[in-house]
């Protein structure tokens, strides 16, 4: 088999009147994610880390936000048309590995569902997708509550 792996990060700004989408799913918060789609940075990031592990740029060559397509364009959409162009290379998800940075509110409680979310998408079983979820300890624009960053790590292999 042929094993490559991709790593990916992501940051939005955290503003009043947003939504907070995280790994696929609306979470109840006083502050949301500024973007150009639904500005979900854990989705994001394993968009990079699965399209830089087979040399396919990254989410902003295939999804630019200069293209009205894509304004307020759900993340899962992008995350299930990026397995996609795996799949045309040849490829199919092995696992991911990712860490969402962001001090409110706490993820550890949704995981399982980001997780029940996500999986399906990139045709993959729930224990393929890993999701940690960390503070800054209260130290630079994170721990001040002025955005969310996620990074992730993605094996992508071929069968033959």
């Amino acid at each position: 088999m042929n094993h490559r792996i991709g790593f990916g990060y992501d940051i939005h700004k955290l503003a009043p009147g947003e939504e907070l989408w995280l790994g696929g799913i609306k979470l109840d918060f006083e502050l949301g994610t500024v973007g150009h789609s639904d500005a979900d940075v854990l989705i994001h990031a394993i968009c990079d880390a699965l399209l830089g592990a087979v040399n396919l740029r990254d989410i902003g060559y295939h999804f630019p936000d200069t293209d009205s397509k894509w304004k307020g364009a759900d993340s899962k959409n992008i995350l299930k048309e990026v397995t996609e162009l795996l799949g045309h290379k040849g490829y199919k998800v092995g696992n991911i590995d990712s860490t969402i940075v962001l001090e409110q509110p706490k993820i550890n409680p949704h995981i399982e569902q980001m997780q029940k979310v996500l999986a399906p998408l990139m045709d993959i079983g729930v224990d393929n997708v890993s999701i940690k979820a960390t503070t800054s300890e209260k130290l630079s624009f994170v721990g001040r509550e002025e955005g969310v960053k996620a990074f992730a790590v993605a094996l992508v292999y071929k069968d033959k």
